[in-house]
């Protein structure tokens, strides 16, 4: 393995995802595109109780064929099954043979926020219910965080670095720059990188409604989620999984993979200032894509596509566009900017690594998605978010936005792939 990082490149080869919008890559690329919403009324369990009823849900899911057997999907929670899922799509779609690659330096980085949340509020339930002798022997590898990227490595006898991150909403974008610094280092050629959530159970739906940040807009599903529109009132809950294959550029070279876009640079900074709020400003922001633009040898002005956190929340949308008005000064006006999770929901800790899926395809196809339900300018953010309609556009370089509670930020940055 090459010795010196500074001459390793590393570049996107394969995409994963499923999201209440498609369980494949080209169907959710689709959908995306086409300005659609998973928002919809909650079905897994009866909400009528909760002043939040809605939520972007996977229906008619069924892991198993990414799984030894279905009895393995069975004995794992719905997060994890989500990430197997989405890592297995994107290694079929990346064309690796894993049989020709050295084991040992293929790594797997997928997190997730909050981890096992179905498997505790249900065993939970059997503990207070039916006592300690009836806990499944299978809890706690079930609801512990770092088994979706602990099981895809198993399944696959991937060897090289394993790591489950977990820094909130900012979590799939964590995974997605170290995973991208240990190809780098040089301790790894191929990395499965993303993250996973699944938390619309009762206990997580309604720890968010006790918190005031969800939308309360019932009546309204498919509109609900409005980032950077003036009648926001939060975000909206999703659920799945995003994995993209990371690959050293010769190393993808000499298989002769497809190549979607070179991951440029990482940005990963903390607001050190509130448990739930943006810093002031969004300064903290601000700092974590200037780190992403120096790593990556880029100007503000190289940058033509943003994807936001945008969560729809009142204060972060704001914040976020003080902070790429602070970054990109002047040429704030220029970039296309855009929130996705409109169209999907808050994936929180699946976020990054679905988001990065988008900006790839945003490279490689000249297509930029849109911030659907954008009706009302709201006029603290005022640059262009790419209002309702998906943008045919040259895309030369992106950056990717995720900032978590705790005051977790990461961005990354990528660049259409040149040779």
């Amino acid at each position: 393995m090459a010795s010196n990082w500074t001459e390793r490149r590393v570049v996107v080869t394969g995409v994963g995802v499923v999201t209440s919008l498609g369980a494949s890559p080209g169907l959710f690329w689709e959908n995306i595109l086409a300005g659609k919403c998973g928002v919809k009324p909650i079905t897994c369990f009866d909400a009528s109780a909760f002043t939040t009823r809605i939520a972007a849900e996977i229906v008619d899911f069924d892991a198993s064929s990414a799984f030894p057997s279905p009895k393995d999907a069975r004995r794992t929670d719905r997060y994890a099954q989500l990430a197997v899922f989405a890592a297995h799509q994107a290694l079929l779609d990346s064309g690796l043979d894993l049989n020709k690659i050295n084991r040992d330096e293929a790594g797997v980085f997928l997190g997730s926020g909050i981890g096992g949340l179905h498997t505790i509020e249900e065993q939970h339930t059997i503990l207070m219910t039916k006592g300690p002798g009836r806990l499944s022997p299978f809890m706690i590898p079930m609801l512990i965080l770092n088994m979706g990227s602990g099981l895809f490595s198993m399944y696959h006898n991937l060897r090289g670095p394993n790591v489950a991150t977990c820094s909130a909403c900012a979590t799939g974008t964590h995974a997605l720059g170290e995973a991208w610094r240990t190809i780098k280092m040089g301790d790894a050629t191929v990395m499965f990188a993303g993250g996973s959530e699944a938390t619309i159970v009762p206990l997580g739906l309604g720890g968010f409604c006790a918190m005031r940040a969800l939308s309360t807009r019932n009546d309204d599903p498919q509109h609900s989620s409005r980032p950077f529109d003036r009648d926001r009132d939060g975000f909206v809950m999703g659920e799945g999984g995003g994995v993209v294959v990371l690959e050293e550029l010769e190393h993808a070279k000499a298989r002769g993979a497809r190549i979607y876009a070179e991951m440029a640079g990482y940005g990963n900074a903390a607001d050190a200032h509130h448990l739930t709020a943006p810093s002031p400003g969004g300064e903290g922001a601000a700092r974590c894509m200037r780190m992403a633009l120096r790593s990556a040898g880029l100007n503000p002005s190289d940058i033509s596509y943003i994807n936001a956190h945008g969560t729809s929340t009142p204060q972060g949308d704001v914040a976020e566009t003080q902070a790429i008005k602070t970054v990109f000064g002047e040429h704030a006006k220029k970039v296309a900017v855009s929130s996705t999770k409109g169209a999907t929901g808050h994936l929180l800790g699946a976020a990054g690594g679905v988001e990065m899926a988008i900006c790839v395809k945003a490279l490689e196809s000249g297509v930029v998605p849109p911030t659907i339900n954008l009706e009302n300018a709201d006029p603290e953010c005022d640059l262009d978010y790419v209002p309702n309609v998906a943008r045919e556009m040259e895309v030369k370089a992106i950056l990717n936005n995720s900032f978590g509670f705790g005051g977790h930020n990461a961005c990354v940055a990528a660049t259409k792939f040149k040779g």
